[in-house]
């Protein structure tokens, strides 16, 4: 049996490993580069294969930085960066944790777009697995490699619906590998821990299906039963090779993305980042700005503009959480008002997609309303009537939120919460200007703009923790966790916690036995 390295337990001072020479520098995980030291560099072979200058973390740090710097385009950026986690992991979380706010938009959106779709051109080493359609029958067999046994968490996407860009195929995979990323740069998730996946099921871009250098499997999109069966025996797979594993759905096209989150939801611990994630940090925001104007959530009036799959999940959370306010269910979605692109989801209306009947209103609940008239119902409409205090955006429409309507919202509501998620009005700055009378910014507007109502980017790894430790506890009080003191839990957490810091080696002798 090929012999393979151990992984390295996150409280051990030292790892020991089989790799040797130029095997033990390929190997991303585990590659130190200029860092081994004069000892390392006896036991494992690598005089001459590196230069004879022995630096620190902190010296490949600034090398790489200048490099990275010197990178005119974010795409040019975005490669470099890539480049780095395939040849050195801890140098590149290393990277992203001391210059985490310059680094995630090009390790992830926005940068990565282009990198999907420029993915064929850019691919060089393998990371993360390619399960193609034509391969279907072989997927324990892909899975069952012994370089996944510490796998926990899988990024799996189809590439079929990638940010805003559509279809890109293969190319996909970029999103997994960044967001397998970010569980570790952001969440301390050992890299060994986790397993970017892109579910090759063909494609529908005609320029990829004519692209000879197009990496992925080009043949349409299998649809229906066919495509169904094909996910079927991935998740079957999966189950059977990780039973405890975290599976994320990510960047699924609408038709199938809530449909596959409720076929597997009880059946492994899995969940689609795009409703489920967004609607967990919009909710979270919202409530924060809620707080701030001291009007309970039950008593706000919310428009939702964009339905799609994280437009639907984050009306449903806050359903549940009025709900855990007094309100009923009746009482809760009375208090929002959903759109698409269209206009409000409302009996009659254009383009009501089968996942937001339970969205629509009854014509009756417009009664008495002034329209502006066309079949439409349009945002200025539900503002202007509903009396809006909340507006929350997750459609593509750039500036929606207009003047007109930011004015509109301030004449009736003495402190509006504007949370544009995807979608800014045109004029960030002046449109926390748009209020009557003049009255000044912090008596009149909770404007609840990411970079208000969130902690910085730079703090991900405190609310991790934070994060981590309420679950727990919430596990706890369940009595599903087998710990008798909550009080010890960030001492049992902290060990899991992985740090890009190098570690001293020290190699294991290869016998008869273990060869």
């Amino acid at each position: 049996m090929k012999d393979e390295p151990p992984i390295p337990s996150t409280c051990e001072p030292v790892f020991r490993t089989r790799l040797y020479g130029i095997d033990l520098l390929s190997n991303s995980r585990y590659n130190k580069g200029t860092a081994f030291d004069g000892q390392e560099r006896d036991i494992f072979g690598l005089h001459g294969l590196l230069p004879p200058h022995i630096g620190t973390l902190e010296d490949q740090r600034i090398r790489r930085k200048r490099v990275l710097d010197s990178r005119e385009t974010d795409f040019g950026k975005y490669c470099n960066m890539r480049d780095l986690q395939d040849n050195d992991e801890t140098l590149f979380y290393s990277m992203i944790e001391h210059y985490t706010e310059e680094l995630l938009p090009i390790v992830y959106t926005p940068a990565v777009g282009e990198g999907c779709q420029r993915f064929s051109e850019i691919w060089r080493r393998p990371r993360g697995l390619f399960i193609s359609h034509p391969n279907r029958s072989r997927i324990d067999q892909i899975l069952a490699d012994r370089r996944y046994d510490a796998v926990r968490c899988i990024v799996v996407s189809d590439g079929e619906r990638i940010l805003g860009l559509g279809d890109q195929g293969a190319g996909g995979m970029g999103i997994p590998i960044g967001k397998m990323a970010l569980y570790t740069a952001l969440g301390g998730i050992p890299p060994e821990h986790c397993l970017p996946i892109l579910l090759d099921a063909g494609t529908d871009n005609e320029k990829l299906l004519q692209d000879p250098i197009y990496i992925g499997w080009q043949h349409h999109r299998v649809r229906g039963q066919e495509y169904d069966d094909f996910v079927e025996a991935f998740v079957t797979a999966v189950e059977k090779r990780w039973p405890h594993i975290l599976l994320q759905w990510e960047d699924f096209a609408g038709a199938n993305a809530q449909r596959l989150l409720d076929r597997y939801r009880n059946r492994l611990c899995t969940f689609n980042d795009d409703i489920q994630g967004t609607a967990a940090v919009t909710t979270a925001t919202l409530l924060a700005a809620v707080h701030a104007t001291g009007v309970p959530l039950s008593q706000q009036t919310i428009v939702m503009f964009g339905s799609g799959s994280a437009g639907i999940g984050i009306v449903d959370l806050l359903i549940a959480a009025m709900r855990e306010e007094g309100a009923s269910e009746q009482q809760a979605r009375c208090r929002i008002y959903a759109f698409n692109r269209y206009g409000l989801l409302v009996e009659g209306a254009r383009g009501v997609r089968e996942s937001q009947k339970h969205l629509v209103r009854k014509r009756a609940d417009l009664e008495g309303w002034k329209l502006d008239g066309g079949e439409d119902v349009s945002l200025f409409d539900v503002v202007r009537n509903a009396k809006v205090t909340a507006l929350a955006g997750v459609s593509a429409q750039a500036g929606a939120f207009t003047e007109e309507i930011v004015r509109e919202m301030a004449r009736h509501a003495e402190r509006p919460i504007i949370f544009p998620c995807r979608i800014l009005p045109r004029n960030l700055k002046q449109s926390m200007r748009w209020d009557d009378h003049d009255r000044s910014q912090d008596a009149c507007c909770a404007l609840a703009f990411s970079h208000r109502q969130k902690p910085p980017v730079g703090d991900s790894r405190k609310v991790a923790m934070a994060v981590a430790e309420a679950v727990a506890r919430q596990v706890v009080a369940e009595d599903q966790a087998g710990v008798d003191d909550p009080d010890s839990l960030p001492e049992r957490i902290r060990p899991y916690v992985w740090n890009p810091v190098y570690v001293p080696y020290e190699r294991i002798e290869r016998t008869r036995s273990t060869d």
